[in-house]
């Protein structure tokens, strides 16, 4: 526990550094947002289902609840840009399991109800830890589509947390494998989802589903 407690501590700490890698005018719009965007951007799209919590492990509730948490809770996150879709940015988005696997971690314990999840997570890390983790899942400035990652191996891509995430490309039986992998060293890095590939293609924010959690930190 004294572990855990240092590791989110340092995440929360980390949390000065959120929006120095975002372009400047991108960080304006962030805070004005006086125009409706042109495109739809990734927040539309993720709560095109209803924005609820369900039983479906493959979807991403948490995701979209906690991005709306921390807009709601510091209305000039660079997280809003999820909401701007004139801004281009590619978000690796974790599904519900990711998450849930995520807990697992830090407190030992399997959460299988989604709104006690989040509850958890929210209790567990603050708002500002959150914003951190959420902020290493975007690249901005860039519309990277599941055709130009697939090209990207041992790229470094620069994250609106100010960190870095490698690629790695591999093969199994069953086609193409993207690893994407983070600052912990002792877990298992997370893996694109075939199924989850080019999230609101055709438009300059896109995203891909992974099975767990981007870890800005050696947790």
């Amino acid at each position: 526990m004294k572990r855990l407690t240092m590791s989110l501590v340092a995440l929360a700490t980390s949390a000065t550094v959120i929006g120095g890698a975002l372009p400047a005018q991108a960080q304006s719009q962030a805070q004005s947002q006086a125009q409706a965007p042109k495109e739809k951007s990734l927040v539309q799209v993720l709560t095109s289902d209803g924005n609820k919590f369900d039983k479906n492990k493959a979807d991403f509730d948490i995701l979209t609840e906690a991005a709306l948490a921390i807009v709601a809770a510091k209305p000039d996150s660079p997280v809003a840009l999820l909401a701007d879709g004139s801004v281009k940015l590619t978000a690796f988005a974790p599904t519900d399991q990711a998450f849930r696997l995520l807990a697992k971690d830090l407190t030992g314990k399997t959460i299988r109800n989604e709104e006690k999840l989040f509850t958890a997570l929210v209790d567990l890390a603050g708002v500002d830890t959150i914003e951190t983790v959420l902020l290493y899942h975007v690249v901005p400035g860039s519309t990277l589509n599941s055709k130009k990652v697939l090209k990207s191996n041992n790229a470094r891509l620069s994250t609106a947390q100010g960190g870095k995430v490698k690629v790695k490309i591999g093969k199994n039986h069953e086609g193409p494998v993207v690893r994407l992998v983070d600052k912990d060293r002792d877990d298992k890095d997370p893996k694109a989802i075939l199924a989850a590939l080019d999230i609101n293609k055709g438009n300059k924010q896109i995203a891909h589903g992974i099975d767990r959690v981007l870890r800005p930190i050696n947790l």
